[in-house]
């Protein structure tokens, strides 16, 4: 019995050891963070030791975890009509909002879900009903795009896949079937989501022989840039639950098909060192220290290395492709981009990506909403479910919801 006793008590201590997380005041539910970030830890080391064993790839058996658990089938409800179908051999989930007697035609939102490029889908419980209150509350077709994942592709095909889909989506037949608006078509995505459907807003504006443009694009806490891993949101939040600096540096080279050499070099920004002269015409983009509101920079300076490790360039030109970081793109490019919503959260790697890309926005004269959360973490946004039920969670779906609700 006794040693029964000092068995449970080591394992408690253990498990709260593993569980304890120190997170600043601000954030909201710091406890609740912490088990959910753990949950998260433990898959993520449970699919690495998978990678090591030779069992499978890491990102395939983390997926399969993260599908496992919430996978939702597509299921009508009262107000919105699910279904699975494909826009030109690329699998979506449409949710069809309920009509509007004065509203014939209605909006529509094109959403791509985050992850990473590696994780997620349209189908996950998160998703689905993310996309169903979005449905039912506008009124609104909304399309989640199912676009294939890293490690079975990399960019610039999941970019692809989204691209395909969309301009599917948008031909006049199709528009007119789910009677849809084509003046009030919207893209928008978190996360690596948030990602793509920046880069698809800039296709489609360069797009002359497009004829049905996009109203609007919401990004939510997206990821824009990989040429400088020490903004001060990067340096602030290195350790930060759910994503962290390391790990969001692994999705890039996973994304590329890099070497994992490479990350550990990109953290200290070796691969845009002074000695690598192809990023010089781009640092002026990327320069924080004017993009930025002192409020964020607060005593953070700048990480430039004088020399690095020309050879992740030269690898990965994917680094210096607009199409992946949207943020570096030219000046011409972001002129004329639909009116814009940037969600950023104060907790999260990325937060200073959003500002940096909104601020470039309204230089270019782009009409842009930032919302910025104090408490948000990163991946906020679809936890407002019991028992992952975040108080922030609620808040910033309900400020993206009641934007799109203006502005589209």
């Amino acid at each position: 019995m006794r040693s029964s006793c000092v068995v449970l008590t080591a394992l408690v201590a253990l498990a709260a050891y593993y569980t304890y997380t120190p997170l600043p005041s601000t954030v909201s539910d710091p406890w609740k963070l912490m088990l959910l970030d753990a949950v998260f830890r433990g898959a993520q080391q449970a699919s690495n030791l998978m990678h090591y064993l030779g069992l499978s790839h890491n990102l395939l058996a983390l997926n399969f975890i993260i599908i496992s658990f919430g996978k939702k089938s597509a299921r009508s409800s009262g107000q919105v009509k699910v279904t699975d179908t494909d826009f030109d051999g690329v699998e979506v989930r449409v949710f069809e909002g309920p009509p509007k007697p004065e509203e014939p035609l209605k909006r529509s939102v094109v959403y791509i879900h985050g992850g990473g490029w590696a994780l997620g889908s349209a189908s996950t419980q998160y998703y689905d009903e993310l996309c169903t209150a979005m449905a039912e509350e506008l009124n609104a077709v909304i399309v989640s795009i199912e676009y294939r994942l890293v490690p079975k592709v990399r960019f610039p095909e999941p970019l692809h896949d989204v691209v395909r889909a969309t301009k599917y989506f948008l031909q006049p037949d199709v528009l007119q079937k789910y009677a849809v608006d084509p003046g009030r078509v919207c893209v928008s995505g978190d996360s690596a989501g948030g990602n793509m459907a920046a880069a698809l807003s800039q296709q489609f504006n360069q797009d002359a022989n497009l004829k049905n443009k996009l109203k609007a694009q919401a990004l939510i806490y997206p990821v824009l840039q990989a040429l400088d891993f020490n903004t001060p949101s990067y340096q602030q939040n290195e350790n930060a639950p759910i994503l962290t600096r390391y790990v969001m540096v692994k999705y890039w080279v996973e994304y590329f098909e890099g070497n994992y050499d490479f990350i550990q070099e990109m953290v200290v920004n070796n691969h845009t060192s002074l000695d690598v002269k192809e990023f010089a015409a781009l640092r002026a983009r990327l320069n924080w220290t004017s993009l930025l509101p002192a409020s964020v920079t607060k005593n953070y300076k700048p990480v430039v290395q004088t020399t690095g490790n020309a050879r992740i360039v030269q690898e990965l030109p994917q680094l210096l492709d607009a199409r992946a970081s949207p943020l570096i793109a030219d000046q011409e490019v972001l002129q004329d981009l639909p009116k814009t919503y940037i969600l950023t959260c104060e907790h999260d790697v990325l937060r200073d990506d959003g500002f940096m890309y909104a601020k470039r926005l309204e230089s270019a004269g782009v009409e842009v909403t930032l919302d910025h959360f104090e408490d948000g973490f990163h991946g906020c946004m679809i936890f407002n479910r019991w028992p992952t039920n975040f108080s922030v969670g609620i808040r910033t779906r309900n400020s993206y919801i009641k934007w799109l609700d203006r502005n589209l």
